[in-house]
């Protein structure tokens, strides 16, 4: 079966330690060239979309989770508050959402910019059991493609339409293959915020914006402040887990107080939208790195192109090369020890999408010879044609070797 816990070890993309603690993954430098590509295009992405980021702080006063409701309802799965003083402890935060509600309210709002679109890929925490951490899928460190939309109640629908949207073109540029939408209600017993006309009217508005899709429906899967979207995959033994999330919140608002001022100057509270594209950095890259075997599309692939000069004699040109690959954006290495039949293996089992063949006629006529993983060998061209092709498959994140044509 593939395991992306095997997979990361033998592709170095990342490690544990039991000096760093269990759920506390390390990235290595192959492993975070691929994670950093990915959050580059998803800030991109939301950047496009009329996101605006932010930085906010991965701790805050115990008073911040107080007022949240994460100590009175999700206190189980935090760490402890740690005491700086008598009546200063600070808490690891278990989500981002009470930061982001403090950026809202960080000065008065107007009805003119709703929805107001804050984003984050930040750093939360939570105390995962020992006996359920594993790889990337269950971790303690969780780096999360966060975003709080506020919006007035009449934007939301919409607003909703296009996180969808959103999620599908992020999805579709990583290679993520959806198992289906799930709309997460309450369930029977369980603790929960808000009143019922509250619930019920998000709920409504959850279930609008799946007109056409189909869905099933999940009691007992909310989150405690209100229904959710859930967009499920299936990791390699086939279990079923939550990727990408849209939320609504009446309850947040009301607690942080937050208030925009309307078009006839009239206070009124905005509903606070939870979404995230593609989840935590972890639990995404567990299952690329099995949906993909490890041989991620070349656009955040961790090396792009390895150079492999035949001899000494084509060290300068194989140099050259690297160099120009560097200046084009992409990332690359020369390998020069061994056997080139020992090189293209290494090549092949590090899943590099390219390698760069060059003997004495190329680097005579300034030309390589580029080998496709998989084994494909194309007829020997011009270095910069080389990587030109290569610029345009990275370009476009497809997720074929050769530009379309």
């Amino acid at each position: 079966m593939i395991d992306h816990r095997r997979l990361g070890r033998e592709l170095e993309l990342f490690d544990s330690d039991p000096l760093a603690g269990a759920g506390l993954p390390l990235w290595l430098p192959a492993g975070a060239a691929a994670r950093h590509a990915v959050e580059e295009y998803v800030r991109e992405l939301e950047r496009r979309a009329g996101y605006r980021h932010v930085f906010t702080p991965p701790l805050g006063k115990r008073e911040l989770f107080e007022l949240s409701g994460h100590l009175g309802y999700f206190a189980d799965d935090m760490f402890p508050p740690m005491a700086l003083g008598a009546d200063d402890e600070f808490v690891l935060r278990p989500a981002l959402c009470p930061h982001h509600a403090l950026v809202f309210r960080a000065r008065g709002r107007s009805y003119r910019e709703l929805p107001l679109r804050i984003a984050e890929l930040g750093g939360m925490y939570r105390a995962e059991r020992s006996g359920v951490l594993g790889g990337l899928s269950r971790v303690r460190a969780i780096s999360l493609n966060d975003a709080h939309n506020f919006c007035a109640l009449e934007q939301v629908g919409e607003e909703v339409v296009e996180i969808l949207r959103l999620i599908r073109v992020a999805h579709a540029a990583l290679g993520v293959r959806p198992a289906g939408f799930r709309l997460s209600l309450r369930g029977p017993g369980e603790k929960y915020v808000g009143t019922d006309d509250q619930w019920a009217r998000a709920e409504e508005l959850l279930r609008a914006a799946l007109d056409g899709v189909a869905f099933t429906e999940a009691p007992g899967e909310a989150a405690f402040y209100g229904p959710k979207i859930d967009i499920q995959v299936l990791d390699a033994a086939g279990r079923e887990f939550t990727l990408s999330t849209v939320q609504l919140d009446f309850d947040k608002p009301e607690r942080f107080d937050l208030s925009y001022t309307d078009a006839s100057g009239g206070r009124r509270r905005p509903v606070m939208v939870h979404r995230s594209l593609v989840g935590s950095m972890e639990r995404l890259f567990a299952y690329l790195i099995e949906v993909h075997e490890g041989a991620f599309p070349a656009w955040y692939a961790p090396v792009q192109l390895v150079v492999l000069p035949v001899g000494d004699g084509q060290a300068d040109a194989a140099a050259r090369l690297a160099r120009d690959a560097l200046a084009a954006g992409l990332r690359v290495a020369v390998d020069e020890a061994g056997s080139l039949g020992s090189r293209i293996r290494d090549a092949a089992r590090a899943r590099v999408p390219y390698a760069a063949v060059i003997g004495p006629r190329e680097a005579a006529g300034g030309a390589v010879a580029l080998r496709l993983r998989g084994g494909r060998v194309l007829d020997p061209m011009p270095a910069a044609d080389a990587l030109r092709l290569i610029g345009a498959v990275v370009a476009d994140r497809s997720p074929d070797l050769l530009p379309a044509r």
